[in-house]
């Protein structure tokens, strides 16, 4: 490494926007509306599916308002982590970061396979009539995506930036297309609670690969320690991420209904499951062959941001448990732009190597034809990311829960009603996530159906490892809650870590 190694991360680096413009870049808009929504459409509630993303929108948004509260007493890089220890206690927070560190590092090498395959594969050949095998494309791209990330966070939200603003751009003028060409059919808020949607149960389906299209709001607290004002910027930022990301999949997802018309919505959207187009070819109808194709080309982008967006956030809790001596405290080390370079490095490797895995041990289908990234990679990838994910947020809904609760904090509706609701409404997916995994990873693979076990095994994993903590190195055990940086401690009498 040719930059000089420092402990800390840069400081007053980002503004609610730029760390809105993070966190939008994680969710992917138009990732979201070409590969989500549709998928929604067909296996949840069809035309329903714009009142599933507004009420998963407000089941964060209650969750969020503890989850503030919360960021404005924790400053630190460890995200959910960090919460966790301070709510529920270290092996609580052990294990969840444990699971926040998989999952992350696990959703990279699934977006490396899905940007790789979408620009060597599919992007290239319709733009330039050639094809470059996906592990080269997404080799080459992912290095490109470290080296901006190792350049600094601020470097990351401008990039990010730029990239969240023409996505956001294309699905508006797509949706306006509509509203012109066609109109929106209000017919969307009616089916969605109609009798046999709510008996048949896909709502619930529905409901779930709805919030999934939400992954990364919770990225916001990562940044804490490289925020300017942290207390008032986070909070902020959190709460217009995700009225952004709601506003914009209800709008887009309202949009594509409307112009299959809404009563037809899943059929349509079931004709072309398997082949994934349906947004790329509503884009193509309302706005014409060129957008189509500038559509096209901004998936990969969207897949590029998105990639830079997680890859920042793996690296993060990467740091935060190396500075904390749970991981090598090698990790815990910044260059002298103040990014986690080394927990850059780890995540880059890490996802080459299993993507390569993956290259190298070609499935093919029962023709004999080689099975493309998004049906062997990406389902491991994403799908266990996910689902690491979705957990991660629920646990850290009720450490939120219990640390005012035992707080006594008189603010009711702030810290106790509405994040108790939202505790009940994630958990509630991350149980639907678990029981519906092969539609959430999008394959039925054995190698894919054993990938919940490993939630399990950090479980039991975390569990015994702050056991030994505790018993042989009660420095690090004690460093897992000292670590956690401008932190408003409790009186003694109302502190959780009294007997753990």
């Amino acid at each position: 490494m040719t930059q000089e190694s420092t402990d800390t991360l840069a400081r007053n680096q980002l503004g609610v926007g730029a760390i809105v413009f993070l966190v939008l870049a994680a969710v992917a808009p138009v990732t979201v509306g070409v590969v989500v929504l549709p998928l929604a459409i067909a296996t949840g509630n069809g035309g329903g599916t714009p009142v599933a993303v507004i009420i998963v929108a407000i089941a964060l948004l209650l969750f969020a308002t503890g989850y503030a509260q919360m960021t404005k007493e924790l400053v630190n890089a460890g995200g959910f982590y960090a919460i966790v220890v301070k709510g529920l206690g270290r092996p609580a927070g052990l294990v969840t970061g444990l699971i926040a560190t998989i999952g992350y590092n696990g959703f990279v090498a699934g977006a490396l396979g899905t940007i790789g395959f979408f620009s060597g594969a599919v992007a290239l050949p319709t733009l330039f009539g050639f094809e470059v095998h996906w592990y080269i494309a997404g080799f080459i791209l992912f290095v490109i995506v470290f080296l901006l990330a190792r350049s600094g966070i601020h470097v990351s939200a401008v990039v990010l930036g730029v990239a969240m603003v023409l996505e956001v751009l294309l699905l508006l003028a797509f949706g306006a297309a509509v509203l012109i060409q066609k109109g929106f059919d209000f017919g969307a808020f009616t089916l969605a609670f109609s009798p046999e949607i709510l008996v048949g149960g896909s709502i619930w389906i529905g409901l779930l690969m709805v919030a999934t299209a939400f992954i990364g709001f919770e990225a916001t607290a990562l940044f804490g320690e490289e925020a300017k004002d942290p207390r008032k910027t986070i909070p902020r930022a959190t709460y217009l991420a995700i009225i952004t990301i709601g506003v914009l999949h209800a709008f887009v997802a309202w949009a594509i209904v409307s112009s299959v018309g809404v009563g037809d919505a899943q059929a349509v959207a079931i004709e072309h499951q398997a082949a994934g187009d349906l947004t790329l070819v509503l884009v193509d109808q309302f706005l014409g062959p060129v957008m189509g194709v500038v559509a096209l080309i901004l998936l990969v982008v969207s897949l590029f941001a998105a990639q830079l967006a997680f890859h920042n956030s793996a690296a993060r809790y990467l740091y935060a448990l190396g500075r904390a001596h749970v991981l090598p405290s090698w990790l815990a080390k910044t260059n002298a732009k103040g990014a986690p370079e080394r927990g850059l490095v780890v995540n880059l490797v890490f996802a080459l190597a299993v993507a390569a895995i993956f290259a190298v041990m070609v499935e093919t289908d029962p023709d004999g034809n080689p099975l493309p990234p998004v049906v062997t990679l990406v389902p491991v990838g994403l799908g266990f990311g996910t689902l690491a994910v979705m957990i991660v947020q629920a646990i850290a809904a009720l450490a939120v829960v219990v640390y005012f609760r035992r707080k006594r904090d008189p603010r009711l509706w702030t810290t106790f009603v509405a994040p108790l609701i939202g505790f009940l409404a994630l958990l509630t997916f991350s149980i639907m996530a678990l029981v519906n995994f092969p539609l959430v990873a999008g394959s039925s693979a054995p190698y894919v159906l054993v990938l919940p076990w490993l939630l399990v095994a950090a479980l039991v994993g975390g569990l015994a490892y702050a056991a030994y903590l505790r018993s042989q190195r009660p420095d690090t055990y004690r460093a897992l809650s000292e670590d956690l940086e401008t932190f408003t401690e409790l009186p003694e009498d109302h502190t959780m870590f009294t007997n753990d």
